[in-house]
């Protein structure tokens, strides 16, 4: 998909489709008034006849619209204007790409980054209409024997602003969100594949791949390595397994070598069976995906360094499987960790947490200002939170103020989460410094306490994204989260380096 920015009257533009909006009830948009004007009252006399009502997310596609230079007008239901706000900017573009994608609009002008949005600037109306294009048109149909095709997909997308004086900042968002747009896309298709496909040593075959590409640095640390350092959390895990697994290291240098990194780690299980504690066979299809915060970890370090964003940042993703074998971890096994702290394995379902605690003190060795490990890691946050919030919890209050607006800026939310000493008194083990599981309340948060046990030299966020890194039932498919809200966090943080004078 191309994406341009251009300012100009509707009426002016020469275009296979024009898009413009509706408001319940029969009221046109400011665009759509003045193709109307032009037309001498033409779409004010399809509304008017009760061809749309303007309820959200209709469309209504119009031919040979008199006195316009565009081929077609689409009409594009906004609901009730009082009303309209983010997600019913988000409803009607989409609802705008879907139409344009299947009436063979090859090409189309917008006029929908226009209409406002309460609280929501210019830029942010553009960067959420790529992304919500991109995501629209999205397909992973590279395993079939005879993929969809359109036959006159759409190419070309142009976002209109007001005036010329908004143009640079346009064009500058719209680079920024189509990086983002394609880092989305990369963690979709790296948890859509199959997990004979996608497993740890393809994982880190990608990881090397989009290093290469983007001039980052990339090292795959091998079972021996671990073994050599003694991440025993991390081998338990994988000891059911054949497949070997790999702790993958990307480092984007923007900054000074000087410089503290923001490191971003993510969980790569490659399929969970649960290991000894096996999990139901419902759904379990759908455990491919346990590798999604590593598969967002590796889309944002790629829109990291396509926006060539001045700033240090490390990608880390420990990776294997988790499968029962005569080999795997029993409950009841104790296992020492990087830290050298042991833990009791009382389930070893509870295992993202396992190979993120060695992750997170693998960190250490780089001085990081700041560390944000990212993680499908409990069932309970998905009942706390549902599919729309990410579960957020963080030993610093800033750092996790920060990460709020950079997902509310995004419109890839999350919810701030508590990490009391008080959940920590689930973890209490009898045999080993803590158990892995602290039972059935609370579970996202003494599953985060697990973590901030090995988090505490660095400034530390955790990010439970269970309940939204996919979709289940006939949309079935990785959501590419949260690769916007990671990218907009180091997007305001290298700005806010850029205000700071040198000393």
């Amino acid at each position: 998909m191309e994406f341009s920015i251009k300012s100009g009257a509707p009426e002016k533009q020469r275009s296979a489709c024009v898009v413009v909006g509706v408001f319940e009830s029969r009221k046109l948009s400011a665009a759509a008034e003045s193709i109307d004007r032009a037309a001498q009252g033409q779409l004010s006399d399809i509304v008017r006849r009760g061809d749309m009502e303007g309820k959200l997310g209709s469309t209504l596609l119009l031919h040979n619209i008199p006195r316009l230079l565009c081929d077609r007008v689409l009409l594009v239901g906004l609901g009730r204007e009082r009303e309209f706000r983010e997600k019913q900017y988000r409803d009607a573009c989409r609802a705008a790409i879907r139409t344009l994608n299947d009436t063979g609009s090859m090409e189309a002008v917008v006029f929908l980054t226009e209409l406002p949005v309460r609280r929501r600037g210019a830029e942010w109306r553009i960067a959420q209409a790529v992304l919500v294009a991109t995501e629209t048109l999205y397909r992973f149909d590279r395993l079939k024997s005879k993929p969809s095709d359109v036959r006159r997909p759409l190419r070309k997308l142009t976002l209109t602003v007001a005036g010329r004086a908004e143009l640079a900042a346009g064009e500058a968002i719209l680079r920024q969100a189509e990086a983002i747009a394609r880092g989305m896309s990369l963690a979709k298709d790296l948890g859509n594949l199959p997990p004979n496909v996608c497993t740890p040593a393809y994982l880190a075959e990608q990881a090397a791949a989009i290093a290469k590409a983007a001039a980052m640095s990339c090292e795959i640390l091998e079972a021996a390595d671990m073994e050599k350092l003694g991440m025993g959390a991390l081998l338990a895990v994988a000891r059911g397994s054949a497949q070997p697994p790999k702790l993958i290291v990307l480092r984007y240098q923007g900054a000074d070598a000087a410089a503290a990194p923001i490191a971003l780690v993510g969980k790569g299980i490659t399929f969970d069976t649960g290991g000894i504690s096996l999990k139901p066979a419902a759904e379990m299809d759908e455990m491919k995906f346990d590798m999604c915060g590593a598969a967002a970890v590796l889309g944002t370090m790629q829109a990291v360094a396509e926006m060539r964003l001045p700033l240090n940042v490390i990608g880390l993703a420990p990776t294997t499987e988790n499968m029962p074998g005569g080999r795997a971890t029993k409950p009841g096994d104790i296992v020492k960790t990087l830290s050298g702290q042991s833990v009791e394995v009382l389930n070893t379902d509870a295992e993202g947490r396992l190979i993120l605690c060695d992750a997170l003190s693998y960190c250490e060795r780089f001085k990081p200002a700041v560390v944000i490990d990212v993680a499908t890691l409990t069932g309970a946050c998905v009942i706390a939170l549902g599919h729309v919030a990410t579960g957020l919890f963080s030993n610093d209050e800033a750092l996790a103020r920060e990460l709020i607006a950079a997902g509310d800026a995004a419109y890839d939310r999350a919810w701030h989460m508590p990490l009391w000493e008080d959940y920590q008194e689930q973890l209490r083990s009898n045999f080993a410094d803590m158990a892995n599981i602290g039972g059935r309340p609370a579970g996202s948060i003494t599953a985060a306490c697990f973590l901030s046990r090995f988090a505490k030299t660095f400034r530390w966020a955790h990010l439970d994204i269970a309940g939204v890194a996919w979709r289940s039932g006939k949309e079935k498919g990785a959501t590419g989260r949260p690769v916007p809200m990671l990218a907009q966090y180091l997007i305001e943080r290298a700005q806010a380096h850029a205000r700071v004078p040198a000393p």
